[in-house]
């Protein structure tokens, strides 16, 4: 099975399946027991916590280690609504933001919500933004990439209008962590969420930055985990492992860019017997992630598409793998103004580090046969 779904999930990278080994057999004690062997736990946990803040480009006395970005985002909203720079009711989110960020904003009681969708080009329109603030909001929450096309946000403008008016601003970046170097614009935020099983490091684990300034309430009472953050024994060996994976992903940024570029090239030729039948959602190049390839293909159905690559051998998607466990279309298809039937025929196809040309050639060359198969 060739595989062509990097943006739902990543292989371990060995070198940090050895950190997660070694840091499980010698540094197995809780962090916060008050013996030496809590002790060392302690220590390689604050070390991993200040190199990622260096890579991240925060104050460590802000980062927090949670289970995962779906954990991140509803804490990260949570800590923010409990210490709000105004008083007010009102939020305002993208319409295709990851499911955790639509979950805590359904379930919150007394707040009126808008939702922006997204312009032809898979982007939020600042202006439009700018149109839905009122006196009362107190939180913008936009995604930094999108998890099903790649589009990347202009955050740097959104966080600008959000200091203007004294709102929060929070950004799922489970998608670009890794993948691009925000240490420039990581300050901008009041809080981020991010994920270690998207860039080679373990599922379980994750992290979120918190403005240190803010002060959060903590939405479990009680916990002594984290500095009261979240309950729960902190998973040492998860958080050294995803560290490691961080390190070595970001010395590669330039050149995993580079050959993104290449392969999304390469595919994108290769399907040009069959182009007049399919469209791709994507940005202009500078506001594009180019390993994620959100496409239809016009009168066919996504997941059967997936299921016929799936048969060749190559695994595909038909958009975020929590969505699809709901049976429901990809967000970004609503945010987009696609009608349901065309929504249905949304597929993603993502590139990894162990991604080959040879392999993104055979993939187009199949979806060409399918398609041509179909079609006659």
């Amino acid at each position: 099975m060739i595989y062509f779904d990097f943006a739902a999930t990543t292989p371990l990278d060995s070198d940090a399946a050895e950190v997660f080994v070694q840091a499980s057999t010698e540094f197995y004690g809780n962090a916060s027991s008050l013996h030496d062997v809590g002790g060392q736990s302690q220590d390689l946990l604050e070390n991993c916590r200040e190199e990622l803040a260096n890579l991240l480009g925060i104050n460590k006395k802000g980062l927090y280690f949670t289970s995962g970005g779906s954990e991140g985002n509803f804490l990260a909203i949570e800590a923010l609504l409990s210490a709000p720079k105004k008083a007010g009711k009102h939020i305002i989110a993208g319409m295709a933001e990851h499911s955790s960020i639509h979950g805590v904003l359904n379930r919150l009681d007394g707040y009126s919500i808008t939702y922006l969708p997204f312009n032809s080009s898979g982007l939020i329109d600042v202006e439009e933004l700018g149109r839905a603030i009122t006196p009362e909001t107190v939180l913008v929450t936009v995604q930094h990439v999108n998890s099903e096309i790649g589009t990347i946000q202009p955050i740097g403008e959104i966080a600008r209008i959000c200091k203007e008016h004294d709102i929060h601003f929070h950004s799922d970046f489970v998608q670009s962590f890794g993948k691009i170097d925000f240490k420039k614009i990581a300050p901008l935020f009041s809080s981020f969420s991010f994920s270690g099983h998207k860039i080679y490091g373990p599922k379980g684990v994750g992290g979120v930055y918190v403005d240190s300034s803010i002060s959060w309430r903590a939405f479990f009472p009680g916990g002594s985990h984290e500095r009261g953050f979240r309950p729960g024994t902190v998973n040492v060996p998860a958080i050294a492992s995803m560290t490691a994976a961080a390190q070595k992903i970001h010395d590669q940024l330039v050149q995993s860019h580079d050959q993104f570029l290449e392969l999304r090239a390469i595919l994108v030729k290769s399907l040009d017997p069959i182009k007049e039948f399919v469209h791709i959602f994507e940005a202009a190049a500078d506001s594009q992630l180019p390993s994620i390839i959100g496409l239809r293909i016009s009168g066919i159905e996504g997941q059967w598409m997936m299921l016929e690559c799936n048969r060749y051998g190559f695994a595909i998607s038909t958009g975020s793998a929590c969505q699809i466990g709901m049976q429901a279309p990809a967000k970004v298809t609503q945010a987009l103004g696609l009608s349901p039937q065309v929504a249905k025929e949304f597929i993603r196809i993502s590139f990894g580090k162990t991604t080959q040309t040879e392999d993104v050639v055979k993939l187009g060359e199949t979806i060409v046969e399918i398609v041509n198969n179909y079609k006659r």
